[in-house]
């Protein structure tokens, strides 16, 4: 899923495969959402989770607040996990570096109205930060109501790159 946004300089960082950025998707923690209104960015990090069937990103935030207000206004946004590996020194200060591993994925976003995709997106996010604990046997499964209380989002993804360094011993 290329096109002009997700070209990478320098492709001999270019992560090998569309394979290879799902899998950092999956393992990724938090994610950076980028929205632009009125040529005014905004960026907010939340906890998200990459639904690999579906190729899509789910998120939520506050029923009310600039997230939601952004969207509504400007569907277009990208969003970003990066993941640290070690700190590489060197004899100069220019040569000093970092392993490290990112994607960049862009698409549009949409709030969710139905309410069954909206309790999929938010089982999935539990599913993901607490995969030990299951609904009905450890907590009470999600309630209409608590939907109701949120915002819950999915992005589209229409393009992605990923990106690459480490280190050859």
């Amino acid at each position: 899923m290329k096109d002009d946004r997700t070209r990478i300089r320098r492709v001999d960082r270019a992560m090998p495969s569309e394979d290879a950025i799902e899998a950092l998707l999956l393992e990724a923690q938090i994610g950076f959402i980028a929205t632009c209104v009125e040529d005014q960015p905004f960026i907010h990090s939340n906890y998200f989770w990459y639904d690999k069937a579906r190729r899509c990103i789910y998120f939520h935030t506050a029923i009310k607040g600039r997230t939601r207000d952004n969207i509504e206004r400007n569907p277009r946004v990208c969003f970003s996990i990066a993941k640290a590996g070690r700190l590489l020194p060197a004899k100069t200060a220019l040569e000093f570096s970092t392993e490290y591993a990112g994607v960049c994925a862009f698409g549009q976003a949409h709030i969710i109205e139905q309410e069954d995709e909206a309790e999929y997106a938010l089982q999935g996010l539990l599913d993901k930060y607490f995969p030990d604990l299951k609904p009905g046997e450890d907590y009470r499964p999600i309630t209409p109501e608590e939907i109701s209380r949120t915002s819950v989002f999915a992005i589209e993804i229409e393009a992605w790159s990923g990106k690459e360094k480490f280190a050859i011993e």
